[in-house]
């Protein structure tokens, strides 16, 4: 008998796992595959890998710019810069394994499944059955990737993110649908290696959650290097019957119809809540999620569940956090509920993208009085000695209270950025605060500071 069983062990599952042991309490995770789920396997981590690889061959491609040539050819490798991302995820997957032996947490390798009060059904890949007993079972199966109900995934012709990040050998032309951060990511990604790209998106900007001063710069920025953008865009449907798919999209200029030697189906993700013993157990479902409370129990006594399946936002490091205030909470600990409001989110295309907060848009739409600083990396140092000018800190005051509502970056490594607007956003930091905080000099991130001093009038590098 366990105190706690995970089921899944992606940044969800594996942090609720150690945290539970951190506690004191006896620790299964039950896992169908790797080790570190989706985002260290076929998410986060190699994606990122494939990204620098994308990034350090524009530097390549560019060294003039930075004084010194490269004599002879650049030929990028596909198998060479997937083969290094495969690497670099097999290594954060065994960093998990070793985690878990370190905090003694037992891996049952199989699919599990609930199937009564505090057991869970868990069946081999052999197809041998045990059952894991437990006080408390976390569901954390985390979410695949949907498409359109006219376009399915075949893996071949219509690709998920899974086929996007290990093709054996480079298309010459690819449709993206859907510019969220997955459909920007490999826009921008097989853009770097030469593949002519389509990105399509059916809102009127692309990466539509983002503030439109963000949204509208990195479409610049996607144009300029050659990726043919489509916004206000309706795939109508897609003809895989041909050599090249043909997909018809519906325009405010009329049908048109792309041709793409591969689609990736970037539309979002569905929650993995089947065949998991919900319905036998009584837990209650809402809209393809999981219901919970603040502490993520559902309706069941003794069941839980974080991350992608249930309703909050669909990202790692909120799963993780979730998977913290869970566990504390099944330790008799008073932890404090997650503040949606104050979620980080990062894109990592080039230029970066880094927000936190309320949008301008949103706010105008909401009635709040507000006053907004910008400060364009133009006027950077940093940015122009690293040869990186593009973009912009744009911060949103309150105009009452001056305290920030919200933060929207993009430029070189303007995620690492973020994390310190997210702390002082949760200690209640005005734009005054972030004014009277000397940053260090030369820096990316003392845009920070001038963009706060711009909200005041106080600017001074502009």
């Amino acid at each position: 008998m366990f105190d706690l069983i995970v089921i899944g062990s992606g940044p969800g599952g594996y942090v609720a796992a150690i945290r539970a042991s951190q506690l004191g309490m006896n620790t299964a995770v039950i896992e169908k595959a790797e080790l570190g789920g989706v985002c260290l396997n076929w998410g986060c981590i190699p994606t990122k890998a494939l990204l620098k690889s994308a990034q350090t061959l524009h530097y390549a491609q560019n060294s003039a710019d930075y004084g010194f040539t490269i004599d002879g050819e650049i030929n990028p490798s596909i198998e060479a810069i997937v083969e290094r991302s495969r690497n670099v995820a097999s290594g954060m997957s065994r960093g998990i394994d070793f985690l878990f032996k370190k905090n003694k947490i037992t891996v049952i390798n199989g699919t599990g499944k609930i199937s009564g009060k505090g057991k869970v059904e868990v069946t081999s890949p052999e197809g041998d059955v045990t059952i894991a007993e437990a006080k408390n079972i976390i569901i954390a199966t985390g979410a695949r990737a949907s498409s359109l109900p006219f376009a399915p995934i075949d893996g071949e012709k219509i690709i998920s993110y899974r086929q996007a990040m290990v093709p054996s050998s480079l298309p010459k032309s690819l449709a993206v649908i859907g510019s969220g951060a997955i459909g920007s990511e490999f826009a921008y990604f097989y853009r770097s290696l030469g593949v002519e790209v389509y990105l399509i998106e059916y809102l009127s900007s692309i990466v539509p959650l983002e503030d439109d001063d963000v949204s509208a710069l990195l479409g610049r920025s996607f144009r300029k290097m050659g990726i043919k953008v489509m916004t206000s865009a309706q795939v109508k449907s897609v003809d895989i019957s041909g050599e090249v798919c043909k997909i018809t999209v519906e325009t405010k200029k009329g049908e048109e119809i792309v041709e793409a030697e591969r689609v990736l189906s970037a539309v979002g993700v569905r929650a993995n809540i089947e065949n998991i013993g919900l319905e036998e157990s009584g837990v209650e479902v809402e809209k393809g999620k999981i219901k919970v409370n603040s502490v993520y129990a559902t309706n069941v006594d003794g069941i839980y569940a974080i991350g992608d399946v249930i309703s909050s936002p669909a990202l790692a490091h909120i799963a993780s956090a979730e998977a913290i205030c869970c566990v504390e909470a099944i330790a008799g600990l008073d932890p404090k509920p997650l503040d949606y409001g104050n979620f980080p989110a990062c894109t990592y295309t080039s230029p970066e993208i880094a927000s936190v907060g309320m949008t301008e848009r949103a706010l105008k739409e909401s009635g709040v009085d507000y006053k907004v600083g910008k400060f364009p990396f133009t006027a950077s140092g940093k940015a122009s000695a690293a040869g990186e000018r593009d973009g912009f800190v744009k911060l949103i005051a309150d105009a009452k209270t001056d305290k920030i509502l919200g933060a929207h970056l993009i430029g070189y490594n303007v995620t690492e950025m973020l994390s310190g607007i997210v702390v002082a956003r949760n200690l209640g930091a005005t734009a005054k605060d972030f004014i009277h905080s000397i940053h260090p000099h030369p820096t990316m991130s003392e845009a920070i500071m001038e963009a706060a001093a711009a909200i005041h009038g106080e600017v001074i590098h502009i």
